[in-house]
């Protein structure tokens, strides 16, 4: 996997138990563990899964 930027929620505050989102938006990983694996998606997937909580 090519070198990401990450960002977790800052809604998150201080909690570490959070996912990650690539800045590609195509992967996502545990905020406890960066140096672990990350799941990756096709294109746009998890792009779209991010809009859909939004308005939930």
């Amino acid at each position: 996997m090519p070198k990401l930027r990450w960002k977790k929620s800052s809604k998150s505050g201080s909690n570490t138990g959070c996912v990650e989102i690539s800045n590609r938006f195509d992967a996502v990983r545990d905020s406890k563990n960066p140096g672990g694996p990350a799941l990756e998606f096709p294109a746009g997937a998890v792009k779209s899964f991010v809009a859909a909580l939004r308005q939930s």
